[in-house]
C-alpha cells in the first residue's frame, strides 16, 4: 500500500507498470497528481494530532467545552473491568429499527462472559413516529416477553442501557436526549431522561422491576466488553459506518464534573474534528463535495474522511474525476459510477483483496474496462483507505500520547479495544493503522483486542463496574468509623 506524503513526478516511472500499451508514462503521472492530496506524510499527521490534543482540552474545559469541536463527554463510568465482577444482568441496545434485549453471566471464577440468551425486537414505524409512551411501553412489553422466556420475572437484575442517539449524560443512570437521529421523531423524549421513561414503563406495566440503569455509549461498551478480557485495556475505538473513541481520563482533567480522584471515561466524540475549520489545510476537493451533498454538511467533518459511511462515496467522486479526465474506462462513464453511493465502502475491501474482485465490480457497475483500469481503480481504493487508517492513527496516538503524559510515564503499555466493519473487515486497515502507530508513539507499546459485542456484553459489563464501586463505596462507608465505635467499646 502507497504511504508516502507525495510522489515526485520523476518518479511516476515506477509506477508506469500499471499501463500497459495504450497507456503511457505520462498517464501514470496524472492519475499519482490527482491521488496526490490523499497522502499524509507522518510530519502532516503530527501537527493533526497536536491540533487534536488542543481540542482535547477544550473540551474538557468547564468554559470552553460549549465551543469546542470534539466535545469529550463525560459519561460517568469510573472504572474499568478488575475481573472481580460477577452475576447476572441485563443489555438493552435501542440504536435502530430494532432493539435487543440480552441475559449476560458474569463468572468470577472462569473470568469470562456469558451470553445466556437475547432476543431482538422490532419498532413498527407507526410506534418511531408515535409517543414516547407509547415507545417505551413497548419496550417494556419486549423486555416482559423475554424475562418470561428466560424464567428471570422473579429476579430483579440491573441492566446496561445501550441507547445510541444524541444524549447529554447527567450521571450514570441519567441521560437527556438531543435530539431523534435514525428516522425516529417520538414526542415527548426529546428534552427528557430516557432512563426516568424506561422505569415509568415497566412500573406501568407492574409485572416486573429492574434495579439500577447504567447508560452507556457503544464506545464505552467497546472499551467495557474487551476491558474484562485484558484488564490493561482502557481506550475504545470504533472504526465502521461512522467512528468515536473513549479513554479514561484523569479526574482532575474532567472540568464539567466535580472531584480530583481517580479517573472517569471520556466519550471523546471524535468525529466531530475539523468542525470549526481546523482540518481545512487537508480536505480535498472530493471531501467538500461529499460534506457539501450530506444529510448533515459542516458536521463531523472527521468521520466524513475516514468512516464506512463515506469512503466509498469519496472513491467513486476520484473515479468519477479520472474518467472525465480519460485517465480511466476511455472516457466513458456509466449511470451507475454517475449515481451517488452506488460504489459502496465495501467494494473497497474486496477490491482490495483481489484484482479478479475488482473486475467482477467495475463489470456490474457498466464500466467497460481493461486489466490497467482494474489496477488503477485497486490504487485509488488503497490510497483513500490508507489515508483513512493514517488519519485514525492520528487521533488513537493522540488519545494515547495524553494517557502517558498524564501519568508521567516515559513508556506506557496499553491497550485498545476496536469494534466496527472497517477494521474488522478490511484486509489491510488494521496493519495499516498499526504501522502507523508505531512511527507517532515511539514511547507506547500498543495491542489491538477486536470487541465482541461491545453494546451487549458491554452494556452489563459497564453495570457490573458500577456495581462493584457502589458496593466498595459502600463497605468504606460502613468502616469509616469502625476505629471511633471500637474506642466506645473500650472507653
Amino acid at each position: 500500500m502507497i504511504t508516502s506524503s507525495c510522489i515526485p513526478v520523476q518518479q511516476c516511472a515506477s509506477y508506469c507498470s500499471l499501463f500497459l500499451e495504450d497507456k503511457s508514462c505520462m498517464s501514470a503521472c496524472e492519475v499519482v497528481k490527482h491521488l496526490e492530496p490523499f497522502r499524509l506524510s507522518l510530519e502532516k499527521l503530527k501537527v493533526v494530532s497536536t491540533r487534536l490534543r488542543k481540542d482535547m482540552i477544550r473540551g474538557l474545559g468547564k468554559h470552553t467545552h460549549h465551543r469546542a469541536a470534539v466535545k469529550m463527554l463525560p459519561t460517568f463510568v469510573r472504572a474499568t473491568p478488575d475481573g472481580t465482577e460477577k452475576g447476572d444482568f441485563l443489555a438493552l441496545d435501542l440504536g435502530g429499527t430494532n432493539f435487543r434485549v440480552l441475559h449476560v453471566r458474569v463468572m468470577e471464577e472462569e473470568q469470562k462472559m456469558v451470553k445466556m440468551d437475547s432476543q431482538l425486537c422490532a419498532i413498527p414505524q407507526e410506534i418511531m413516529l408515535g409517543t414516547g409512551e407509547q415507545l417505551f411501553d413497548h419496550i417494556a412489553a419486549c423486555l416482559s416477553e423475554f424475562l418470561d422466556s428466560q424464567n428471570l420475572k422473579g429476579q430483579t437484575l440491573p441492566m446496561g442501557f445501550t441507547f445510541s442517539f444524541p444524549c447529554e449524560q447527567k450521571e450514570i443512570d441519567k441521560s437527556i436526549l438531543i435530539r431523534w437521529t435514525k428516522g425516529f421523531n417520538c414526542s415527548g423524549v426529546e428534552g427528557e431522561d430516557v432512563v426516568k421513561l424506561l422505569k415509568e414503563a415497566i412500573h406501568r406495566r407492574g409485572d416486573y422491576d429492574i434495579s439500577s440503569v447504567a447508560m452507556v455509549n457503544d464506545t464505552v461498551g467497546t472499551m467495557m466488553s474487551c476491558g474484562y478480557r485484558d484488564q490493561t485495556c482502557e481506550i475504545g475505538m470504533i472504526i465502521g459506518t461512522g467512528t468515536n473513541a473513549c479513554y479514561m481520563e484523569e479526574m482532575k482533567n474532567v472540568k464539567r464534573v466535580e472531584g480530583e480522584d481517580g479517573q472517569m471515561c471520556i466519550n471523546t466524540e471524535w468525529g466531530g474534528f475539523g468542525d470549526d475549520g481546523s482540518l481545512e489545510d487537508i480536505l480535498t476537493e472530493f471531501d467538500k463535495v461529499v460534506d457539501r451533498t450530506s444529510i448533515n454538511p459542516g458536521v463531523h467533518t472527521f468521520e466524513k474522511m475516514i468512516s464506512g459511511m463515506y469512503l466509498g462515496e469519496i472513491v467513486r467522486l476520484v473515479l468519477m474525476k479520472l474518467t472525465e479526465k480519460k485517465l480511466l474506462f476511455k472516457g466513458e462513464v456509466s449511470e451507475a459510477l454517475r449515481t451517488k453511493e452506488t460504489f459502496e465502502t465495501k467494494f473497497i475491501s474486496m477490491i482490495e483483496d483481489g484484482l479478479e474482485n475488482a473486475k467482477k465490480i467495475l463489470t456490474e457497475l457498466g464500466l467497460t474496462w481493461d486489466l490497467v483500469d482494474a489496477r488503477v481503480v485497486r490504487l485509488v481504493c488503497e490510497t483513500i483507505s490508507s489515508r483513512s487508517a493514517r488519519l485514525c492513527a492520528a487521533a488513537l496516538a493522540t488519545i494515547v500520547d495524553r494517557i502517558r503524559v498524564n501519568r508521567g510515564l516515559p513508556h506506557l503499555k496499553t491497550t485498545v479495544g476496536v469494534d466496527g466493519t472497517v477494521y474488522k473487515k478490511h484486509p489491510n486497515y488494521s496493519d495499516e493503522l498499526q504501522k502507523a502507530m508505531h512511527f507517532l508513539t515511539p514511547d507506547c507499546k500498543i495491542k489491538f483486542l477486536v470487541s465482541e459485542d461491545g453494546s451487549g456484553k458491554g452494556a452489563a459489563m459497564v453495570t457490573a463496574v458500577a456495581q462493584r464501586l457502589a458496593l466498595q463505596s459502600r463497605l468504606l462507608e460502613e468502616s469509616d468509623g469502625e476505629e471511633d465505635e471500637e474506642e466506645k467499646v473500650r472507653s
